[in-house]
């Protein structure tokens, strides 16, 4: 993929994320042909932006969510600062075409963790952890059938980020809890929505952050001291629409809220 074509599709996308259209799929010249360019085109996305990175998302990080998205292994993206956003606000949803919210752990880094050759370890990636946050994803697409275009189109679309709500740091000694049989229910308008495990999350959340820092250790990225980090749906995706309200409930650890606009 040479210095144009990704520059057209960055520019594409931009576009069509800005201005909250979509398009079919990145015209044949412009789609990444690796996942090396497919991270390339997502990186020139943010600075098209503007925006500082808050962190990272991992998407498809279960069954469920790879199914809906048409892919058969995690993807990762950067998250825009200004869509991450605090728990009991409001989101838009006139413009999404994919109408779902996801309930996830996510963690937030104390140290940095630079590319390197060897792998990282999961007691390596979590020693490098502050905290451990709630968090719901309202995921969105530039892509009219975002099934349909594969990972690698995914990926340069930033792997359907839109919106992360978090909560503030959970109050409870997190290291001692059992992450992976950890039980999460979500409540749509009340009503119960869906239930899972941390073990939906590519079998314990800090092995999806391993991942993670081994994935983007591959392409060169390394995770930054106060990134944000979540970890893909330990619930099914949830179908939701403007004035339904959801709530998570993680237990001793606490809940988290958004309403739809």
């Amino acid at each position: 993929m040479n210095q144009q074509h990704l520059n057209d599709a960055a520019t594409t996308l931009w576009r069509h994320f800005s201005e909250t259209t979509r398009l079919d799929a990145l015209p044949p010249p412009c789609r990444p042909a690796s996942r090396a360019d497919a991270y390339a085109v997502q990186r020139e996305v943010a600075r098209l932006s503007g925006r500082p990175v808050a962190g990272w998302k991992i998407a498809a990080t279960s069954e469920a969510g790879q199914k809906h998205i048409g892919v058969d292994g995690p993807i990762a993206a950067r998250l825009l600062s200004e869509r991450v956003i605090a728990g009991g606000l409001r989101i838009p949803m006139d413009s999404n075409v994919m109408n779902v919210a996801e309930a996830e752990f996510a963690f937030r880094m104390a140290r940095a963790l630079p590319p390197r050759a060897e792998p990282y370890r999961v007691d390596e990636v979590m020693d490098a952890v502050g905290t451990l946050h709630l968090a719901i994803e309202v995921p969105d697409s530039r892509y009219l059938d975002f099934a349909s275009v594969g990972a690698l189109q995914l990926i340069a679309d930033g792997a359907c980020a839109s919106w992360l709500v978090v909560s503030g740091a959970t109050p409870a000694a997190w290291r001692d809890v059992d992450l992976v049989g950890h039980r999460v229910r979500a409540y749509r308008n009340g009503e119960l929505a869906g239930e899972g495990s941390g073990a939906n999350v590519l079998g314990d959340p800090r092995i999806a952050m391993t991942w993670l820092a081994n994935e983007l250790s591959g392409i060169g990225e390394g995770l930054q001291a106060g990134h944000i980090v979540t970890t893909g749906a330990c619930v099914a995706p949830m179908a939701v629409a403007a004035g339904d309200s959801i709530e998570v409930d993680f237990g001793v650890l606490g809940t988290v809220q958004v309403g739809f606009a």
